[in-house]
Protein backbone atom coordinates (compact mmCIF):
# COMPACT_ATOMS: atom_id res chain seq x y z
CA UNK A 1 0.00 0.00 0.00
CA UNK A 2 2.75 2.57 0.81
CA UNK A 3 4.63 1.49 -2.67
CA UNK A 4 1.79 2.26 -4.16
CA UNK A 5 0.72 5.77 -2.57
CA UNK A 6 4.64 6.45 -3.34
CA UNK A 7 4.26 6.25 -6.75
CA UNK A 8 0.94 7.73 -7.25
CA UNK A 9 2.49 10.90 -5.40
CA UNK A 10 5.24 10.72 -8.77
CA UNK A 11 4.79 13.84 -10.94
CA UNK A 12 3.41 12.48 -14.43
CA UNK A 13 1.73 9.41 -12.65
CA UNK A 14 -2.03 9.51 -11.91
CA UNK A 15 -2.71 6.05 -10.83
CA UNK A 16 -0.95 3.16 -9.30
CA UNK A 17 -1.14 0.36 -7.39
CA UNK A 18 0.23 -2.65 -6.07
CA UNK A 19 -1.15 -5.51 -4.17
CA UNK A 20 -1.33 -9.04 -4.26
CA UNK A 21 -4.07 -10.64 -6.49
CA UNK A 22 -6.91 -11.20 -3.87
CA UNK A 23 -10.20 -11.16 -5.62
CA UNK A 24 -11.47 -7.74 -4.11
CA UNK A 25 -8.23 -6.18 -5.25
CA UNK A 26 -8.64 -7.57 -8.63
CA UNK A 27 -12.48 -5.98 -8.86
CA UNK A 28 -10.57 -2.77 -7.54
CA UNK A 29 -8.11 -3.12 -10.41
CA UNK A 30 -11.02 -3.67 -13.36
CA UNK A 31 -12.74 -0.52 -11.76
CA UNK A 32 -9.91 1.67 -12.07
CA UNK A 33 -9.86 0.29 -15.90
CA UNK A 34 -6.89 -1.95 -15.87
CA UNK A 35 -6.97 -5.32 -17.84
CA UNK A 36 -5.01 -8.10 -14.91
CA UNK A 37 -3.74 -11.49 -16.88
CA UNK A 38 -6.21 -14.23 -16.78
CA UNK A 39 -4.90 -17.03 -14.35
CA UNK A 40 -3.78 -13.83 -11.78
CA UNK A 41 -4.51 -15.36 -8.14
CA UNK A 42 -3.99 -14.36 -4.46
CA UNK A 43 -0.35 -15.79 -4.60
CA UNK A 44 0.51 -12.93 -7.34
CA UNK A 45 2.01 -9.40 -6.76
CA UNK A 46 0.32 -7.32 -9.19
CA UNK A 47 1.34 -3.93 -10.50
CA UNK A 48 -0.30 -1.32 -12.69
CA UNK A 49 0.42 1.85 -12.98
CA UNK A 50 -1.37 4.56 -15.40
CA UNK A 51 0.85 7.96 -16.53
CA UNK A 52 0.17 10.68 -18.88
CA UNK A 53 3.34 10.12 -20.81
CA UNK A 54 5.80 7.62 -21.30
CA UNK A 55 9.03 9.20 -19.55
CA UNK A 56 6.97 9.32 -16.44
CA UNK A 57 5.63 5.96 -16.85
CA UNK A 58 9.78 4.51 -16.98
CA UNK A 59 10.58 7.04 -14.44
CA UNK A 60 7.36 4.87 -11.93
CA UNK A 61 8.49 1.51 -13.10
CA UNK A 62 12.30 2.54 -12.16
CA UNK A 63 11.21 3.61 -8.79
CA UNK A 64 8.99 0.59 -8.16
CA UNK A 65 11.47 -1.49 -8.80
CA UNK A 66 13.70 -0.05 -6.10
CA UNK A 67 10.98 -0.09 -3.83
CA UNK A 68 10.49 -3.58 -4.28
CA UNK A 69 13.17 -4.82 -4.75
CA UNK A 70 15.45 -2.77 -1.91
CA UNK A 71 18.84 -4.09 -2.26
CA UNK A 72 20.05 -6.26 -4.73
CA UNK A 73 19.88 -10.41 -3.54
CA UNK A 74 24.31 -11.72 -3.46
CA UNK A 75 24.67 -13.34 -6.42
CA UNK A 76 25.22 -16.94 -4.98
CA UNK A 77 21.39 -17.09 -3.98
CA UNK A 78 22.74 -15.98 -0.18
CA UNK A 79 21.01 -13.45 1.63
CA UNK A 80 21.87 -9.75 1.99
CA UNK A 81 25.28 -9.48 2.74
CA UNK A 82 26.43 -13.01 2.61
CA UNK A 83 23.46 -14.37 5.03
CA UNK A 84 22.06 -17.48 4.76
CA UNK A 85 18.74 -17.11 2.81
CA UNK A 86 15.58 -16.68 4.50
CA UNK A 87 13.70 -19.70 6.31
CA UNK A 88 10.87 -20.66 4.05
CA UNK A 89 8.64 -22.05 6.99
CA UNK A 90 7.34 -20.81 10.39
CA UNK A 91 8.97 -24.04 12.10
CA UNK A 92 12.27 -23.72 9.58
CA UNK A 93 12.17 -20.56 10.86
CA UNK A 94 11.89 -21.30 14.70
CA UNK A 95 14.85 -23.43 14.76
CA UNK A 96 16.81 -20.55 14.27
CA UNK A 97 16.17 -18.66 16.68
CA UNK A 98 15.27 -18.51 20.86
CA UNK A 99 11.90 -16.84 20.27
CA UNK A 100 9.18 -17.63 22.15
CA UNK A 101 6.24 -15.83 20.30
CA UNK A 102 5.73 -16.28 16.12
CA UNK A 103 3.91 -13.60 14.72
CA UNK A 104 1.88 -14.04 11.88
CA UNK A 105 0.08 -12.14 9.32
CA UNK A 106 -0.70 -13.91 6.02
CA UNK A 107 -4.38 -13.65 4.33
CA UNK A 108 -6.70 -15.66 6.54
CA UNK A 109 -7.55 -18.24 4.58
CA UNK A 110 -4.02 -19.82 4.98
CA UNK A 111 -2.82 -18.89 8.19
CA UNK A 112 -3.57 -21.84 10.02
CA UNK A 113 -1.16 -24.01 8.96
CA UNK A 114 1.25 -21.54 9.80
CA UNK A 115 -0.36 -20.86 13.37
CA UNK A 116 -0.50 -25.00 13.77
CA UNK A 117 3.47 -24.99 12.59
CA UNK A 118 4.09 -22.73 15.26
CA UNK A 119 2.30 -24.41 17.89
CA UNK A 120 4.35 -27.66 16.85
CA UNK A 121 7.62 -25.82 16.88
CA UNK A 122 6.52 -24.87 21.05
CA UNK A 123 6.34 -21.28 20.53
CA UNK A 124 3.24 -19.30 21.36
CA UNK A 125 1.36 -17.12 18.57
CA UNK A 126 -0.09 -14.23 17.35
CA UNK A 127 -2.68 -13.87 14.43
CA UNK A 128 -3.00 -10.63 12.64
CA UNK A 129 -4.82 -11.91 10.06
CA UNK A 130 -8.47 -11.61 10.02
CA UNK A 131 -11.42 -13.54 7.82
CA UNK A 132 -10.39 -16.39 10.08
CA UNK A 133 -13.11 -19.25 10.26
CA UNK A 134 -14.59 -19.24 13.60
CA UNK A 135 -13.77 -22.96 13.66
CA UNK A 136 -10.17 -23.18 13.26
CA UNK A 137 -9.96 -20.35 15.29
CA UNK A 138 -11.05 -23.01 18.44
CA UNK A 139 -9.21 -25.70 17.11
CA UNK A 140 -5.83 -23.57 17.64
CA UNK A 141 -6.98 -22.41 20.69
CA UNK A 142 -7.64 -26.23 22.12
CA UNK A 143 -4.15 -27.25 20.23
CA UNK A 144 -2.23 -24.49 21.88
CA UNK A 145 -4.08 -25.56 25.65
CA UNK A 146 -2.83 -28.75 25.06
CA UNK A 147 0.90 -27.35 24.66
CA UNK A 148 0.60 -24.82 27.35
CA UNK A 149 0.74 -22.15 24.97
CA UNK A 150 -1.51 -19.31 24.09
CA UNK A 151 -3.07 -17.59 20.86
CA UNK A 152 -3.57 -14.44 20.38
CA UNK A 153 -6.07 -13.95 17.54
CA UNK A 154 -6.88 -14.81 14.96
CA UNK A 155 -7.05 -10.51 14.21
CA UNK A 156 -5.14 -9.56 16.96
CA UNK A 157 -4.11 -5.83 16.20
CA UNK A 158 -1.96 -5.08 19.30
CA UNK A 159 0.02 -6.29 21.96
CA UNK A 160 3.01 -5.67 24.32
CA UNK A 161 5.09 -8.06 26.14
CA UNK A 162 7.90 -7.29 27.98
CA UNK A 163 7.85 -3.76 26.69
CA UNK A 164 7.69 -4.84 23.13
CA UNK A 165 5.03 -3.95 20.90
CA UNK A 166 3.98 -6.17 18.32
CA UNK A 167 1.19 -5.29 15.93
CA UNK A 168 -0.40 -1.54 16.45
CA UNK A 169 1.18 -0.86 19.73
CA UNK A 170 1.39 2.51 21.50
CA UNK A 171 4.87 3.57 22.88
CA UNK A 172 3.79 3.36 26.65
CA UNK A 173 6.05 3.61 29.65
CA UNK A 174 6.79 0.50 31.34
CA UNK A 175 4.18 -0.21 34.95
CA UNK A 176 2.29 -2.21 37.10
CA UNK A 177 -1.30 -2.88 34.59
CA UNK A 178 -1.06 -6.00 32.80
CA UNK A 179 -3.76 -6.25 29.78
CA UNK A 180 -6.19 -9.17 28.24
CA UNK A 181 -7.42 -7.43 25.30
CA UNK A 182 -10.39 -8.73 23.28
CA UNK A 183 -9.98 -5.38 21.30
CA UNK A 184 -7.02 -3.91 19.73
CA UNK A 185 -8.00 -0.02 19.69
CA UNK A 186 -9.66 -0.93 23.10
CA UNK A 187 -6.43 -1.86 24.77
CA UNK A 188 -4.39 0.92 22.93
CA UNK A 189 -7.04 3.49 24.35
CA UNK A 190 -6.79 2.07 28.06
CA UNK A 191 -2.95 2.10 27.35
CA UNK A 192 -3.12 5.91 26.39
CA UNK A 193 -4.90 6.69 28.85
CA UNK A 194 -3.12 5.40 31.80
CA UNK A 195 0.05 6.64 29.88
CA UNK A 196 -1.07 10.56 30.09
CA UNK A 197 -1.70 10.02 33.90
CA UNK A 198 1.96 8.70 34.25
CA UNK A 199 1.02 4.73 34.38
CA UNK A 200 2.72 2.44 32.53
CA UNK A 201 1.89 -1.77 31.47
CA UNK A 202 3.53 -5.00 32.18
CA UNK A 203 2.32 -6.71 29.33
CA UNK A 204 -0.96 -6.32 26.90
CA UNK A 205 -2.03 -9.96 25.78
CA UNK A 206 -4.27 -9.66 22.66
CA UNK A 207 -6.61 -12.36 21.91
CA UNK A 208 -8.67 -11.68 18.94
CA UNK A 209 -12.04 -10.08 18.69
CA UNK A 210 -14.09 -12.98 18.69
CA UNK A 211 -12.41 -15.11 21.97
CA UNK A 212 -15.59 -14.03 24.11
CA UNK A 213 -17.96 -14.71 22.28
CA UNK A 214 -20.33 -17.94 22.39
CA UNK A 215 -18.16 -20.05 20.23
CA UNK A 216 -15.09 -19.15 21.34
CA UNK A 217 -15.87 -19.16 25.00
CA UNK A 218 -12.94 -16.74 26.63
CA UNK A 219 -10.13 -19.74 25.92
CA UNK A 220 -7.54 -17.10 25.55
CA UNK A 221 -9.00 -14.80 27.67
CA UNK A 222 -8.13 -17.33 30.28
CA UNK A 223 -4.91 -18.46 29.68
CA UNK A 224 -3.92 -14.81 29.36
CA UNK A 225 -5.19 -13.96 33.15
CA UNK A 226 -3.50 -17.02 34.70
CA UNK A 227 -0.48 -15.31 32.88
CA UNK A 228 -0.29 -12.41 34.24
CA UNK A 229 -1.84 -13.29 37.35
CA UNK A 230 1.72 -15.49 37.66
CA UNK A 231 3.48 -12.23 36.65
CA UNK A 232 5.47 -10.52 39.35
CA UNK A 233 5.43 -7.32 37.99
CA UNK A 234 1.48 -6.58 37.49
CA UNK A 235 -0.37 -5.69 40.28
CA UNK A 236 -3.73 -4.79 38.54
CA UNK A 237 -4.95 -6.61 35.56
CA UNK A 238 -7.23 -4.94 33.07
CA UNK A 239 -9.51 -6.72 30.67
CA UNK A 240 -11.01 -5.01 27.85
CA UNK A 241 -13.53 -6.06 25.00
CA UNK A 242 -16.31 -5.24 22.58
CA UNK A 243 -19.72 -6.41 24.41
CA UNK A 244 -18.94 -10.40 25.44
CA UNK A 245 -21.48 -13.54 25.14
CA UNK A 246 -23.38 -13.29 28.45
CA UNK A 247 -22.51 -16.92 29.38
CA UNK A 248 -18.82 -16.60 28.50
CA UNK A 249 -18.87 -13.22 30.57
CA UNK A 250 -20.03 -14.77 33.49
CA UNK A 251 -17.64 -17.15 32.89
CA UNK A 252 -14.56 -14.70 32.72
CA UNK A 253 -15.58 -13.00 35.66
CA UNK A 254 -15.68 -16.31 38.14
CA UNK A 255 -12.29 -17.03 36.61
CA UNK A 256 -10.71 -13.36 37.53
CA UNK A 257 -12.61 -13.81 41.21
CA UNK A 258 -10.20 -16.74 41.98
CA UNK A 259 -7.03 -14.48 40.90
CA UNK A 260 -4.95 -12.62 43.20
CA UNK A 261 -4.39 -9.88 41.22
CA UNK A 262 -7.54 -7.86 41.11
CA UNK A 263 -8.90 -7.45 37.41
CA UNK A 264 -11.14 -4.27 36.35
CA UNK A 265 -13.33 -4.87 33.58
CA UNK A 266 -13.71 -2.48 30.69
CA UNK A 267 -16.79 -3.96 28.18
CA UNK A 268 -18.07 -0.28 26.83
CA UNK A 269 -21.93 -1.47 26.28
CA UNK A 270 -25.03 -0.01 27.59
CA UNK A 271 -24.81 -0.24 31.36
CA UNK A 272 -21.06 -0.63 31.63
CA UNK A 273 -18.20 1.23 32.48
CA UNK A 274 -17.03 3.26 29.38
CA UNK A 275 -13.22 3.08 28.39
CA UNK A 276 -12.48 5.97 30.10
CA UNK A 277 -14.26 5.62 33.86
CA UNK A 278 -12.45 1.91 33.32
CA UNK A 279 -9.17 3.47 33.28
CA UNK A 280 -10.41 6.08 35.90
CA UNK A 281 -11.64 2.94 38.19
CA UNK A 282 -8.01 1.19 37.82
CA UNK A 283 -5.91 4.25 38.92
CA UNK A 284 -8.07 4.66 41.96
CA UNK A 285 -7.26 0.93 42.80
CA UNK A 286 -3.55 1.56 42.40
CA UNK A 287 -3.91 5.11 44.57
CA UNK A 288 -3.26 7.53 41.50
CA UNK A 289 -4.89 10.25 40.77
CA UNK A 290 -6.99 10.32 37.80
CA UNK A 291 -5.71 13.81 35.83
CA UNK A 292 -7.72 16.06 33.53
CA UNK A 293 -7.79 14.47 29.99
CA UNK A 294 -6.00 15.45 27.46
CA UNK A 295 -7.86 17.98 24.70
CA UNK A 296 -7.89 20.37 21.94
CA UNK A 297 -10.51 22.51 21.14
CA UNK A 298 -10.24 24.68 17.84
CA UNK A 299 -9.90 28.24 17.56
CA UNK A 300 -11.29 30.74 15.01
CA UNK A 301 -14.45 28.36 14.65
CA UNK A 302 -17.65 27.91 15.67
CA UNK A 303 -16.95 24.14 17.21
CA UNK A 304 -19.32 21.36 18.37
CA UNK A 305 -21.48 22.44 21.07
CA UNK A 306 -19.84 25.86 21.45
CA UNK A 307 -22.39 28.06 19.76
CA UNK A 308 -21.88 25.97 15.99
CA UNK A 309 -25.15 24.99 13.97
CA UNK A 310 -23.77 21.21 14.38
CA UNK A 311 -27.33 21.02 16.86
CA UNK A 312 -29.94 22.23 14.33
CA UNK A 313 -32.85 19.94 13.95
CA UNK A 314 -32.83 17.46 11.47
CA UNK A 315 -28.68 17.19 11.55
CA UNK A 316 -27.18 13.78 12.46
CA UNK A 317 -24.49 12.60 13.54
CA UNK A 318 -22.18 10.09 11.25
CA UNK A 319 -19.23 8.06 13.01
CA UNK A 320 -15.93 6.84 10.93
CA UNK A 321 -14.13 4.86 12.56
CA UNK A 322 -11.02 2.67 12.40
CA UNK A 323 -11.63 1.00 16.07
CA UNK A 324 -14.58 -1.27 16.36
CA UNK A 325 -14.64 -0.97 20.10
CA UNK A 326 -13.87 3.09 19.41
CA UNK A 327 -17.12 2.91 17.34
CA UNK A 328 -19.08 0.40 19.94
CA UNK A 329 -18.53 3.10 23.09
CA UNK A 330 -19.38 5.81 21.29
CA UNK A 331 -22.57 4.15 20.11
CA UNK A 332 -22.97 3.22 23.78
CA UNK A 333 -23.00 7.02 24.20
CA UNK A 334 -24.70 8.34 21.79
CA UNK A 335 -27.73 5.82 22.55
CA UNK A 336 -27.36 6.87 26.26
CA UNK A 337 -27.82 10.58 25.55
CA UNK A 338 -30.08 10.71 22.05
CA UNK A 339 -31.94 7.21 23.00
CA UNK A 340 -32.02 3.75 21.60
CA UNK A 341 -33.42 4.54 18.15
CA UNK A 342 -30.46 5.86 16.70
CA UNK A 343 -31.12 4.70 13.38
CA UNK A 344 -34.57 6.55 13.12
CA UNK A 345 -32.72 9.40 13.60
CA UNK A 346 -30.43 9.29 10.85
CA UNK A 347 -27.35 8.51 12.82
CA UNK A 348 -24.98 6.60 11.55
CA UNK A 349 -21.58 4.82 13.22
CA UNK A 350 -19.38 2.54 10.70
CA UNK A 351 -16.34 0.80 11.59
CA UNK A 352 -14.00 0.60 8.96
CA UNK A 353 -11.69 -2.14 10.51
CA UNK A 354 -14.24 -4.65 10.56
CA UNK A 355 -13.80 -7.77 8.60
CA UNK A 356 -16.13 -6.98 5.59
CA UNK A 357 -13.90 -3.42 4.46
CA UNK A 358 -10.34 -5.03 5.60
CA UNK A 359 -11.23 -8.18 3.16
CA UNK A 360 -8.50 -8.07 0.84
CA UNK A 361 -7.03 -4.47 1.84
CA UNK A 362 -5.43 -2.68 4.58
CA UNK A 363 -6.69 -1.84 8.00
CA UNK A 364 -8.06 1.92 7.57
CA UNK A 365 -5.46 2.82 10.51
CA UNK A 366 -2.66 1.95 7.40
CA UNK A 367 -4.67 2.90 4.60
CA UNK A 368 -7.18 5.18 5.10
CA UNK A 369 -8.36 6.00 1.56
CA UNK A 370 -11.92 4.00 2.00
CA UNK A 371 -12.37 6.02 5.00
CA UNK A 372 -11.70 9.62 3.18
CA UNK A 373 -14.19 8.43 0.29
CA UNK A 374 -16.51 8.15 3.36
CA UNK A 375 -15.82 11.62 5.06
CA UNK A 376 -16.41 13.59 1.72
CA UNK A 377 -19.44 11.42 1.19
CA UNK A 378 -21.20 12.59 4.51
CA UNK A 379 -19.70 15.83 3.86
CA UNK A 380 -21.78 16.26 1.57
CA UNK A 381 -24.68 15.30 2.40
CA UNK A 382 -27.07 18.08 4.19
CA UNK A 383 -27.99 15.46 6.97
CA UNK A 384 -24.93 15.35 8.35
CA UNK A 385 -24.38 17.57 11.10
CA UNK A 386 -21.52 16.31 12.98
CA UNK A 387 -18.80 14.24 12.25
CA UNK A 388 -17.28 11.96 14.58
CA UNK A 389 -14.27 10.00 13.81
CA UNK A 390 -11.52 8.27 15.55
CA UNK A 391 -7.16 8.38 14.68
CA UNK A 392 -5.59 6.13 16.37
CA UNK A 393 -1.55 6.60 16.74
CA UNK A 394 1.63 4.18 17.09
CA UNK A 395 4.10 1.80 15.81
CA UNK A 396 2.44 0.51 12.49
CA UNK A 397 -0.19 2.59 12.07
CA UNK A 398 -0.17 5.59 9.16
CA UNK A 399 2.85 7.84 9.89
CA UNK A 400 1.33 10.76 9.48
CA UNK A 401 -2.85 10.17 9.55
CA UNK A 402 -3.68 14.03 9.85
CA UNK A 403 -1.62 14.85 6.97
CA UNK A 404 -4.22 12.97 4.92
CA UNK A 405 -7.25 13.32 7.67
CA UNK A 406 -6.92 17.86 7.76
CA UNK A 407 -6.85 18.80 4.20
CA UNK A 408 -10.01 16.30 3.70
CA UNK A 409 -11.59 17.84 6.76
CA UNK A 410 -11.04 21.68 6.98
CA UNK A 411 -12.38 21.69 2.79
CA UNK A 412 -15.58 19.95 3.86
CA UNK A 413 -16.06 22.31 7.36
CA UNK A 414 -14.96 25.18 4.85
CA UNK A 415 -17.93 24.37 2.68
CA UNK A 416 -20.55 23.70 5.46
CA UNK A 417 -20.69 26.59 7.98
CA UNK A 418 -23.38 24.08 9.58
CA UNK A 419 -20.78 20.98 9.51
CA UNK A 420 -19.23 19.96 12.82
CA UNK A 421 -15.88 17.73 13.61
CA UNK A 422 -15.06 15.95 16.42
CA UNK A 423 -12.22 13.19 16.29
CA UNK A 424 -10.72 10.91 19.06
CA UNK A 425 -6.78 10.91 19.22
CA UNK A 426 -6.10 7.59 20.71
CA UNK A 427 -2.17 8.55 21.30
CA UNK A 428 1.07 9.28 23.72
CA UNK A 429 3.49 11.98 22.79
CA UNK A 430 6.23 8.85 22.59
CA UNK A 431 4.58 7.58 19.18
CA UNK A 432 6.46 7.94 16.37
CA UNK A 433 3.30 10.27 14.76
CA UNK A 434 3.77 12.83 18.08
CA UNK A 435 0.29 13.03 19.31
CA UNK A 436 0.66 16.75 19.87
CA UNK A 437 1.75 17.08 16.49
CA UNK A 438 -1.29 15.30 15.18
CA UNK A 439 -3.95 17.25 17.09
CA UNK A 440 -2.32 20.68 16.60
CA UNK A 441 -2.80 19.91 12.57
CA UNK A 442 -6.32 18.63 13.33
CA UNK A 443 -7.19 21.46 15.55
CA UNK A 444 -5.67 23.95 12.79
CA UNK A 445 -8.39 21.98 10.30
CA UNK A 446 -11.36 23.55 12.73
CA UNK A 447 -11.78 20.20 14.48
CA UNK A 448 -12.09 19.89 18.37
CA UNK A 449 -9.74 16.89 19.65
CA UNK A 450 -10.28 14.47 22.71
CA UNK A 451 -7.64 11.95 23.83
CA UNK A 452 -11.05 10.25 25.65
CA UNK A 453 -12.88 9.00 22.92
CA UNK A 454 -15.99 8.77 25.72
CA UNK A 455 -15.18 12.38 25.73
CA UNK A 456 -15.24 12.96 22.15
CA UNK A 457 -18.60 11.09 21.50
CA UNK A 458 -20.24 12.74 24.34
CA UNK A 459 -19.03 16.27 23.13
CA UNK A 460 -19.96 15.20 19.44
CA UNK A 461 -23.55 14.05 20.53
CA UNK A 462 -24.39 16.96 22.60
CA UNK A 463 -23.84 19.18 19.57
CA UNK A 464 -26.28 16.65 17.65
CA UNK A 465 -28.58 17.43 20.20
CA UNK A 466 -27.83 20.85 20.23
CA UNK A 467 -26.60 21.39 23.93
CA UNK A 468 -24.51 24.59 24.76
CA UNK A 469 -21.06 24.07 26.68
CA UNK A 470 -18.16 21.84 26.24
CA UNK A 471 -18.59 18.19 26.88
Amino acid sequence: MRVSRSIVGRDGVTEAMAAMGTGLNLEVLARMGFAVPGGTGPGDLVVAIRAGAEEALDGARDALDGLLRGREPAADGAGLFGAPPPARTTASAASRTDAGIALLSVPGPHVVPEAMDALNAGLNVMIFSDNVPVGQEVALKEEAARRGLIVMGPDCGTAVVGGAGLGFANAVRPGPVGMVAASGTGAQQLMCLLDAAGVGVSHVLGVGGRDLSTEVSGRSSLAALAALDADPATELIMLVSKPPAPRTADLIREAARRLDTPVVFALPAPGEDDLTRAAERALAALGRPVPEWPRWLASGRDGAGRGGRGGESGRALRGLFAGGTLRAEAEAVARDLLGWDLEAGGHRLVDYGDDAYTRGRAHPMIDPTLRLEALADQAADPGCGVLLLDVVLGFGADPDPAGALAPVLAAALRDRGDLAAVVSLCGTPADPQDRDRQAAALCDAGADVFASNAEAARHAVRAVAGAEGEA
